[in-house]
């Protein structure tokens, strides 16, 4: 079984992953989120300070381990549609410069420009 990107398995539109994911990707680059992960850090450091139990030191950092990590798995989505999204864009690019390029001279050009569209496909 082949894993495939979501933006890849939906037919219809955008599915309940990627509207998650989207509104997940907006929530963490607002400023609001900022603030809460300064606190997080601050929140590490006092219980380090302090010298609180080793149960409390364990919880923050398990916390911001956790948050690190989800961050990481939105990073990643965001990074793949938009190289699928950048991706679609230059085969349509191509694929209009194909059409442009006169039939009866198919140069070095035109079999670039054939070869080069899905090219993504095979990498």
């Amino acid at each position: 079984m082949a894993l495939r990107h979501p933006s890849e398995r939906s037919r219809d539109g955008r599915g309940r992953f990627e509207r998650f994911a989207e509104a997940a990707s907006n929530l963490t680059s607002s400023p609001l989120f900022y603030v809460f992960c300064v606190l997080l850090v601050l929140a590490f450091a006092a219980v380090h300070a302090a010298g609180l139990s080793l149960e409390w030191q364990i919880l923050v950092g398990d916390i911001m381990t956790a948050l690190n990590l989800l961050l990481l798995t939105l990073l990643k989505n965001a990074e793949r549609r938009a190289e699928h999204a950048v991706q679609r864009k230059l085969d349509a690019i191509a694929t209009g410069l194909l059409r442009q390029i006169d039939e009866r001279d198919p140069g070095d050009a035109r079999r670039a420009l054939e070869e080069a569209i899905g090219m993504e496909e095979e990498v």
